[in-house]
């Protein structure tokens, strides 16, 4: 009875040797560019085409914030008042001494077409005049700054500083973010390269909104990422849709020929 046995695994030894597909499924190798796959629809992230840090332009204190993290805003609308008050009064100086310099140099030349002057004095005259000019575009535009201006209609992020807070200049104040103009980002495989373009539409499934949207490819990236083979395609939506925010995802199905 063990003779036999040792026959038996001897013999299914062999076979496996000679054969072995006899015995091992072998699963078929899996195509680096399954189209039924891709056409099936890929992941995909909504994204703004624009967020930024808003960071202080002068050195004074917050007087007031009129928007608050979550809340909404218009291109142009007051988002931050700044203490200006000594700003102002070195507008106000500049001004004065501009006024002085101008006065001066109508003097001198005056003086200088009855020869009581030096062409020279004038031209000093005039340098002097010039330097108050550059001086109080300075505190203007510092008067300017005082108060800080949406650059664009979105949504306020986060809000970094707080009321009555002294900034310096550079210092971040606010992060906003675009809600209007929103893209769509997807990262595919790089064998999918040649099958997009620019001139490609696509269809998206909001999952947070169970809404679909459609859209076209309006950029490749520049190169592929070594680590995970794959490329960045971003595309913009058609129409402007206020439910969208940045963060939500789905999944993105492309128009192929």
């Amino acid at each position: 009875m063990r003779l036999s046995s040792t026959l038996f695994m001897m013999a299914l030894v062999t076979l496996s040797l000679c054969h072995p597909g006899l015995l091992h499924s072998q699963s078929p190798a899996a195509t680096p560019a399954d189209l039924s796959v891709f056409q099936g629809g890929v992941r995909g992230l909504v994204i703004s085409e624009a967020q930024t840090v808003l960071s202080s332009e002068i050195s004074s204190s917050i007087v007031a914030f009129n928007v608050d993290t979550g809340d909404s805003f218009a291109k142009g609308d007051e988002l931050v008042k700044f203490d200006c008050e000594i700003f102002q009064a070195e507008l106000e100086k500049a001004q004065a001494l501009q006024d002085e310099a101008e006065k001066t140099l109508e003097v001198n030349k005056k003086l200088e077409s009855l020869s009581s002057v030096s062409e020279l004095e004038v031209a000093v005259a005039k340098s002097k005049y010039d330097q108050t000019i550059a001086d109080t575009k300075i505190k203007q535009y510092q008067v300017s700054r005082c108060t800080m201006w949406a650059p664009f209609t979105g949504r306020v992020v986060e809000r970094v500083a707080a009321p009555f807070q002294y900034t310096t200049t550079g210092q971040p104040v606010l992060e906003i973010i675009d809600t209007r103009n929103i893209a769509v980002q997807v990262h595919l495989p790089s064998d999918f390269v040649s099958k997009i373009n620019q001139t490609t539409t696509f269809a998206i499934r909001v999952e947070e909104v169970e809404k679909s949207y459609q859209g076209i490819v309006t950029a490749l990236g520049s190169q592929i990422d070594s680590a995970s083979q794959t490329i960045e395609i971003r595309g913009k939506l058609k129409d402007s849709h206020s439910e969208l925010l940045p963060g939500m995802s789905g999944v993105v199905t492309f128009n192929l020929p």
